[in-house]
């Protein structure tokens, strides 16, 4: 498995994962999916901004992807980013997460930024578990301020410093 950055080839790819992500789970709070056009606009989005987006790979194959973005759209959180990590249904629980947020850090740090955000839906114990080995720790606790599969869902936030 190689951790590289994307490219328009990879969006089918990240479209899929993005999509089963909305449609069977909690960790991304959207109820309809995206379409490629929506995708292609995001990774230019991110382009533009000199933000990162990787995809782990095992040949043409993409396992996961992880970008990172504003945390808010205001001046006085211009040192934090928030980011974002989802791996393919196939290739869960080989540390492919893992890798793709590590490899976040440093470009992160490129630009200037001293902390890195996480929102995890409450409950999703194996994230939290995620985040904490790679130091992030746990800051904020929201309840019930989202929805989803008609029921509330609540937010952890968890940072690390950079």
């Amino acid at each position: 498995m190689i951790i590289r950055p994307a490219a328009l080839p990879d969006l089918p790819a990240i479209l899929a994962i993005y999509n089963d992500a909305v449609l069977t789970s909690t960790a991304i709070w959207n109820d309809s999916p995206a379409d490629l056009p929506n995708r292609a606009l995001w990774l230019a989005d991110r382009h533009a901004k000199r933000y990162p987006v990787l995809v782990a790979a095992e040949g043409e194959e993409v396992l996961g992807y992880a970008s990172f973005g504003d945390f808010r759209p205001f001046d006085g959180f211009r040192i934090c980013v928030e980011h974002s990590v989802y791996v393919a249904e196939g290739a869960r629980g080989r540390g492919v997460g893992r890798q793709l947020v590590e490899a976040l850090f440093e470009p992160a740090r490129a630009l200037g930024k001293k902390v890195m955000i996480g929102g995890i839906t409450g409950g999703n114990a194996a994230s939290v578990a995620l985040h904490r080995k790679l130091g992030f720790v746990e800051t904020g606790y929201m309840p019930g301020i989202g929805t989803k599969f008609g029921r509330r869902l609540d937010l952890v936030l968890m940072q690390k410093e950079l």
